[in-house]
């Protein structure tokens, strides 16, 4: 008599409570926090005006401060209101970050983790380099992914979901 044994391992995945901040001209509930959403992650977005950094700063960091979030993602300016945040030890993940055009932060901190396409035609992927090599991070916490800014494609989409369960280990 043949015997079968299956081992499954009982993973479970880690719904995260995240603070997403869009780019400019962007609005909220676009593809990149409704992806996250699906993955049932708890998504909060304010709408962010696109003509004051300072006042899409302030209301962000309202959010940040209400919501206590586990992880904060930015997109493009988003990412720049990220690096500007009072975000104390929460994990950031930056997609395409536009932070030589906001604000005034120059570095990241530890723990960050950054997703940039090489074609991207908004925001030079050079500047990502330079913002690793200025906070002191290693090329490990850069993921290369996408076809363009956008960063919508599926495995781009995928990416972000495992850099946002990475921050949460």
């Amino acid at each position: 008599m043949l015997c079968q044994i299956t081992f499954t391992r009982n993973l479970k995945i880690r719904h995260m409570k995240i603070l997403y901040l869009h780019g400019w001209k962007s609005v909220s509930g676009g593809a990149k926090p409704s992806y996250l959403a699906e993955q049932g992650h708890e998504i909060t977005e304010p709408e962010l005006p696109g003509d004051d950094f300072n006042e899409a700063l302030r209301l962000a960091q309202a959010e940040f401060d209400r919501i206590a979030p586990e992880v904060v993602v930015g997109s493009s300016r988003g990412g720049a209101l990220a690096m500007n945040l009072n975000s104390k030890d929460v994990p950031l993940v930056l997609l395409c970050p536009a932070w030589k055009r906001w604000g005034q932060i120059g570095t990241v901190k530890p723990g960050t983790q950054i997703l940039h396409s090489r074609e991207d035609e908004v925001i030079p992927f050079d500047e990502t380099l330079e913002l690793l090599r200025t906070s002191g991070l290693d090329e490990s916490a850069l993921t290369v992914t996408g076809e363009n800014h956008r960063l919508f494609d599926p495995v781009s989409l995928a990416a972000m979901n495992a850099a946002v369960r990475r921050s949460g280990l």
